[in-house]
């Protein structure tokens, strides 16, 4: 559903980026903190938070959320935290559920929920139908509200068919993503047929993988939705891939579109009330 205020969704980091392909993707916790701090200070209405070991390898465990976690709250307790249960490094439930064990002043209000499998270019991101659901429902145990992760039209319709079996409960939010080359692709067409197909009380953002993350990102703030942007999705400013991308940059970006439409960002305490958001501790 369209909303009046934009919500502007930070995905920092990511499963695939590295150092080689970007001085500017942040791997540490103390790096994921500083940018998504930096970028909060800009505008930013909740952050996707993926964790990093020691070596810059993606990792489900619980401590090095935890420490991301604290050390934005710490600073800046507005900004709605998501974490990630990617399916991208392991398809199997325990690890991926390990991050939804977090409590107190540490649990995050939400968690990413991908409704399917899918492939992109190199890799496989594998969610078989039992983990999708169990994840759902550890999500609902621990008071953390799915962040639906939509590629397609079959994925929109899985979210219609768990919200209807009360897997998924109203209000729903979901990022919907476009520009992978198995799944929507960056076009009107697309975009009206995956939005269709979702459930009307779901509050909806877009997301545009690589070259396409700037017309998405332009569609969706025309169209009244919101917007997720960062490096785990796209690294360059340009379409030529010239020139390389920052987290703040492209939250600039999308603050210098939303301008042109007068949206302002929605804050935190917003987007918590339209999703009924447990209360953090």
């Amino acid at each position: 559903m369209p909303v009046s205020d934009l919500v502007v969704n930070l995905c920092p980091t990511g499963m695939v980026p590295t150092r080689d392909m970007s001085p500017h993707v942040p791997l540490l916790p103390a790096e994921i903190v500083r940018d998504i701090l930096a970028c909060a200070d800009f505008g930013i209405t909740s952050v996707h938070i993926h964790a990093r070991d020691q070596h810059g390898v993606p990792t489900h465990r619980r401590e090095v959320f935890a420490e991301i976690i604290a050390g934005v709250r710490e600073v800046r307790s507005d900004i709605v935290l998501g974490v990630t249960t990617s399916g991208r490094t392991d398809p199997s439930l325990e690890p991926r559920s390990e991050v939804l064990t977090l409590s107190g002043d540490l649990r995050p209000e939400m968690a990413s929920l991908t409704t399917s499998s899918l492939n992109f270019p190199r890799s496989a991101s594998v969610n078989e139908p039992d983990v999708v659901r169990g994840l759902a429902e550890r999500m609902r145990d621990a008071g953390i509200k799915p962040e639906l992760e939509v590629f397609d039209l079959g994925m929109a319709r899985y979210v219609r068919y768990l919200a209807d079996r009360g897997v998924l409960e109203p209000p729903l939010y979901a990022n919907v993503f476009f520009g992978n080359v198995a799944s929507a692709h960056a076009q009107l067409s697309d975009m009206a047929a995956v939005v269709a197909a979702l459930p009307p009380d779901t509050v909806i953002s877009f997301g545009g993988i690589g070259r396409a993350q700037r017309v998405t990102t332009s569609v969706a703030i025309a169209m009244g939705y919101g917007v997720r942007v960062g490096l785990e999705d796209n690294l360059f400013v340009d379409d030529g891939r010239t020139e390389l991308a920052t987290n703040e940059g492209l939250v600039r970006m999308a603050h210098e579109l939303a301008q042109h439409h007068e949206r302002r960002v929605m804050s935190g305490g917003t987007l918590r009330e339209l999703l009924r958001l447990e209360p953090v501790g």
